[in-house]
């Protein structure tokens, strides 16, 4: 029986008097790829940014319902949102990776703020550059900027830095839309094997990443959860007509 990891109840976002999510309702179990897949303003990214308390952030923002992750609700009064981001991290559609920083402590900068001791700061940062398949490619140039780098090994040095806090849930915003195919398929590939250590919750434009990386899909329109299934019947067998109208491009 899966281990459900994170539940989504009676979500609803959006700024002000904009609705963007309306009483979105779905299960997440651990160790498994979610893509998010739907049209442009959907409310895709908003839904990302509510599992780790990032759209409270901005102005005018609002939140109803509630997520449990590990039976917790993250948006309880007592729950610090700085926790919560170290226990789900974000990965972003433009690579990030700290201006001024080396390869190592663009890595290191969450472990150091958590107080982590020098002796095994180290190998956490080789750790995390491992599993983010980095570290054959930058162990002899740690001390470099982070920023040299190229596109898609920025993109995997900041999956580094989300992974090196030890989050349970990562969770990524396109993060392969501005990188060229080969770093695209290393990114996929890495993806796939990340979900042994944590729950990877993907937003992505591309139909057939989704039907590539993912265990489930869940199919967004309008701020409306259309369906939410394994991935195999998502793309071969839908339930909704909308579904199956989005993902063969005849709308969207």
């Amino acid at each position: 029986m899966e281990k459900l990891l994170v539940k989504v109840q009676n979500l609803s976002a959006g700024f002000f008097s904009t609705i963007v999510l309306k009483e979105i309702n779905l299960e997440i179990p651990a160790h498994k790829v979610v893509a998010l897949i739907g049209p442009s303003g959907c409310g895709k990214s908003t839904f990302l940014r509510c599992l780790n308390r990032m759209h409270e952030e901005v102005p005018g923002a609002e939140v109803k319902g509630q997520i449990l992750l590990e039976d917790q609700n993250i948006y309880d009064k007592f729950i610090d949102p700085v926790l919560v981001r170290r226990k789900v991290g974000m990965v972003f559609q433009k690579p990030n990776p700290f201006p001024g920083l080396s390869i190592f402590d663009n890595v290191a900068v969450g472990l150091k703020l958590m107080g982590v001791k020098k002796k095994v700061l180290y190998e956490r940062v080789e750790t995390s550059l491992k599993q983010a398949a980095l570290w054959d490619e930058v162990k002899d140039i740690l001390k470099r900027q982070g920023t040299s780098l190229s596109g898609g090994q920025q993109q995997r040095l900041c999956i580094a830095r989300a992974l090196a806090i030890n989050p349970s849930v990562v969770l990524m915003d396109e993060p392969t839309s501005a990188l060229d195919p080969i770093s695209t398929s290393r990114i996929e590939n890495l993806i796939r094997r990340l979900k042994e250590q944590v729950t990877v919750i993907i937003v992505t434009h591309n139909m057939q990443q989704a039907s590539r990386i993912s265990d489930k899909t869940a199919f967004l329109l309008s701020g409306e959860l259309v369906e939410y299934e394994k991935t195999s019947k998502i793309f071969t067998n839908p339930s909704e007509r909308k579904t199956e109208a989005y993902i063969t491009g005849r709308f969207g």
